[in-house]
């Protein structure tokens, strides 16, 4: 490349950094509080290897300036309204104040004015995060359920990409619908998600190898709804569920999902068999999840006994949907044998406290169990009146997630790897787009103030109209490309066979 074509390129790149580290204004009016900022990222605890926190500044300003100050410097950033950090510049920071904060100074520009707000810390955790989330990508409406996907994004930067898009084999007279990708121990080497409607089944990759299963068998009521891979053995647990909706006209919650019917098999992935581990009449099972040592499976269960012979079940599941409280249980396994015993209730929701208890998830240290709890029902991601809350294992005793819970839904716990991180789902935003917020858990047991996944554009959660659905921790991306699992989508399923 010629010299006079450098030169212009290097000036460019320096008006661009000089934009990007303005100078902070000397002569700004105190005001004695935060700013108002979008998302809010104030007071936070934060992985050492996040993304960059980008943020919008909500004061009617022109302009503004974040000093962020760190150990052993500090830079300057700003662009209109917008707070945008580079990469680099935001792993240089992370690098030196890691296990130590940011210290931000917020200064806005109002009327001409310049505002210096209370400064503000980013607290940077020792603790790492695991580098990948997945989550499927949906409208918050039942409607058009078909345009949908299941994403995977990198949170140690912005990079996003389609693990697999469900129009990508759907037709006008062929739709379909997917749902609960799963992981064994957050790799991706052994994953599902289950295809209903057209082309229905569950693609399997199990050792890097792409099977899709029809799981369903004259003697189970459905094929596998929500799973959970066994963390040692190839063997997953699923709930079979008869599942209908209904639409509320002035409830809050807007819709109810419920299950009329509903067991849990396990699905033997090297037989490729299949067999029942509950089917208590009167009872309805769901929402399986492993100890991680492999040894005690725990789900939900909820006493619904059907008294009117005269209407059929989903007529007085519709009338009586309130009834429905989940309680956890736990049943003791042996992965040698694949026999399960000693069934029982370890938190008592519906009867001790008139409530509902979903979405179990242990802690990697098998020390904790992750819960979402509403008045009642089973499908707590429309459920205003939803929070997380934390049992202890040892003691059983429960309580709600400090600095978690909002006054609308939270849904989906989970845990990262290491367990010092916990992501749940939540509408506090606007009521209606469910959001993956994340909480540092440090050793002391303290879990800290939950973020916003944060995006290159701090703006994008009020522009972008689709819900973040059943996120979940991975350590490493899938591997199987979009393309490979749309081929085997249009195959036919291997049927499983059925085990006593």
């Amino acid at each position: 490349m010629k010299l006079r074509n450098i030169i212009p390129s290097l000036l460019l790149a320096a008006l661009l950094s000089a934009c990007d580290h303005p100078t902070v204004p000397t002569n700004a009016q105190k005001e004695d509080r935060l700013p108002v900022i979008t998302p809010d990222f104030t007071e936070v605890t934060v992985p050492s290897n996040i993304c960059p926190l980008n943020f919008a500044v909500q004061e009617g300003a022109t302009d503004v300036v974040a000093h962020v100050s760190y150990p052993g410097g500090s830079q300057t950033f700003g662009s209109g309204t917008k707070v945008i950090i580079e990469e680099n510049d935001w792993k240089e920071m992370l690098s030196k104040a890691e296990g130590k904060n940011l210290k931000v100074e917020v200064y806005a520009k109002v009327n001409g004015t310049w505002k210096a707000f209370s400064p503000f810390n980013i607290y940077i955790a020792p603790d790492t995060i695991d580098s990948y989330i997945s989550y499927r990508v949906i409208q918050p409406s039942y409607v058009a359920y078909e345009k949908l996907s299941i994403n995977e994004r990198n949170i140690t930067n912005f990079d996003e990409r389609e693990i697999y898009n469900n129009m990508s084999v759907s037709t006008e007279d062929k739709g379909q619908c997917i749902n609960c990708h799963s992981y064994q121990n957050f790799k991706t080497e052994n994953m599902l998600f289950h295809m209903r409607q057209a082309y229905g089944g569950t693609m399997i990759v199990n050792n890097g190898t792409l099977k899709k299963i029809d799981l369903k068998t004259e003697e189970t009521i459905s094929a596998g709804v929500y799973p959970a891979w066994h963390p040692t053995r190839n063997l997953i647990a699923f709930s079979t569920n008869k599942t209908g909706q209904s639409f509320h006209t002035k409830d809050l919650n807007k819709i109810e999902v419920q299950d009329t019917e509903s067991d849990l098999i396990l699905y033997d992935v090297d037989k490729n068999e299949v067999s029942i581990i509950s089917e208590l009449e009167d009872e309805l099972e769901v929402f399986p999840t492993w100890s991680p040592d492999g040894k005690t499976l725990y789900f939900c269960s909820a006493k619904f006994e059907y008294k009117n012979d005269s209407i059929a079940k989903e007529t007085e599941m519709i009338q009586r949907y309130k009834e429905v409280k989940y309680n956890i249980y736990a049943a003791d396994f042996n992965p040698d044998t694949k026999e399960f015993s000693n069934m029982h209730v370890i938190y008592n929701a519906a009867d001790s406290l008139g409530k509902s208890a979903t979405l179990p998830r242990v802690s990697p240290d098998g020390r904790h169990l992750l819960f979402a709890q509403a008045e009642y029902g089973c499908f707590h991601v429309w459920h205003n009146d939803a929070d997380i809350y934390m049992l202890d294992l040892k003691t059983l005793k429960a309580e709600p997630v400090k600095n978690v819970n909002s006054d609308r839904s939270e849904s989906y716990p989970t845990w990262s790897s290491n367990g010092r991180w916990i992501m749940v789902d939540s509408r506090r935003q606007d009521g209606n787009y469910t959001r993956p917020y994340i909480a540092y858990y440090d050793r002391q047991g303290k879990v800290h103030k939950a973020f916003v996944l944060p995006q290159k554009d701090p703006n994008f959660y009020t522009f972008y109209l689709r819900c973040f659905n059943r996120p979940e921790f991975m350590v490493e991306p899938v591997k199987v490309t979009p393309q490979e699992f749309a081929k085997k989508a249009k195959e036919d399923a291997i049927p499983a066979k059925y085990a006593k």
